[in-house]
């Protein structure tokens, strides 16, 4: 995949989601930071951050970062107090897609699989298995979550392993597809 990963996107928006705001930290107006981003601290280079929140979508800066504890924290510019970051809790962070790295070829971010038709090609069939709707990191290797859609061969949820040259066998993105050799009563 790629040394980067991020989180969601909507077909059609120029916002992928790298994080989120979790809770405030001190009085200050700091607030921790979940990254979705590897390694974490890649967050902190995409300027500005869209944070996206009941109201709307809005820019924001972030004037100072540092690491804590196993995770990170952040001052915001223009909130000074721990009332206006208590506003900012529990709100995802984006970042504009033109700003993410160019990968290699063969390297892919997350939100470019999620939403892919996932067909298998398992000992002669051919089966289409449903759509990639998240991906989970679970240390060995990333997992494709595979949900069944109407067009698939029935709508059981897979967890096929992220692994190419074994189980993923190629991805097109033109296409919208995925190519896994994956047994379908798996």
């Amino acid at each position: 995949m790629t040394d980067q990963k991020t989180g969601n996107t909507k077909q059609g928006s120029n916002l992928v989601d790298v994080g989120r705001i979790t809770t405030v930290f001190g009085v200050k107006g700091w607030v921790k930071i979940h990254s979705e981003t590897e390694p974490m601290e890649n967050i902190f280079s995409y300027s500005p951050w869209w944070l996206k929140t009941r109201h709307g979508v809005k820019p924001v800066e972030v004037e100072e970062y540092r690491p804590h504890g196993k995770g990170l924290v952040a001052l915001i510019k223009g909130v000074d107090d721990r009332d206006k970051a208590q506003e900012l809790c529990q709100v995802t962070i984006s970042v504009e897609r033109g700003q993410m790295a160019e990968l290699e070829a063969g390297e892919y971010y997350w939100y470019q699989l999620e939403g892919l038709a996932v067909i298998t090609e398992f000992e002669g069939q051919v089966s289409r298995l449903g759509v990639v709707s998240r991906l989970l990191e679970t240390g060995a290797n990333d997992v494709l979550v595979v949900k069944g859609d109407a067009d698939s061969l029935d709508d059981k949820e897979r967890l096929i392993p992220y692994i190419p040259g074994q189980f993923v066998t190629s991805i097109d993105l033109e296409a919208g597809e995925i190519r896994v050799d994956w047994d379908p009563d798996f």
